[in-house]
């Protein structure tokens, strides 16, 4: 029964995010064809991290209690943001209010606690300041394990961070994650190779669907 009630608070969450236009989740994490969805990302004895430290930074699931850092920092990095990482004027962009923010974290916790997707705020050490994200959800590819994507501020890529952080980031997902191949679109696959990817596993399953 509790399994059932995270999963609908999911769905409300995703409802209220995109009906509020702020629409990161479906930027950032499309969720994979009925053909190529696996049972679970994770299996159910693996214990998700929810706490993991690297140099000058630690980071934390995304929830209600970050919104307002969370906001401040991809409202610093619009244009940055839509060039490297979404690849879309959707996400972000200059009219997302606080609520919105808010309605947007409360999805990522649901998601979270559903174990249907991990999203993670990088965080300075004393927690004041987001420095960026990193994301952790299923494949849309067969294929591949997971798919891990991540984005730094505007600042912080103009400082040399992202370098930085993606080589942490790939070598917890091997060290602390139960994934053996895993998609890093835009940074370990080019961005045009993914797109093809995608684009042959969608004309899949609509055959497959005939």
């Amino acid at each position: 029964m509790t399994g059932h009630i995270f999963k609908l608070a999911a769905l409300v969450g995703a409802i209220m995010v995109m009906a509020s236009g702020v629409a990161r989740a479906e930027e950032v994490a499309p969720p994979p064809s009925s053909a190529t969805r696996s049972p679970e990302l994770v299996p159910a004895s693996f214990e998700v991290p929810t706490r993991s430290t690297g140099p000058g930074f630690k980071l934390v699931p995304l929830g209600p209690d970050l919104a307002m850092i969370d906001h401040a920092a991809y409202m610093s990095s619009i244009p940055h943001l839509q060039a490297t990482f979404t690849r879309s004027k959707n996400w972000p962009h200059p009219g997302i209010s606080a609520a919105e923010a808010m309605a947007d974290m409360k999805a990522e916790q649901a998601r979270f606690i559903a174990r249907e997707s991990f999203a993670y705020a990088v965080l300075t050490p004393d927690g004041k300041r987001e420095r960026g994200c990193v994301y952790v959800y299923p494949s849309p590819v067969p294929g591949y394990d997971a798919v891990v994507r991540m984005w730094v501020t505007q600042a912080e890529y103009d400082a040399g961070f992202d370098a930085r952080l993606q080589s942490w980031v790939m070598e917890w997902v091997r060290k602390d994650w139960p994934f053996r191949n895993v998609a890093s679109p835009g940074r370990t696959i080019p961005w045009a190779t993914w797109d093809t990817k995608i684009t042959a596993t969608k004309a899949k399953s609509a055959i497959t669907a005939q």
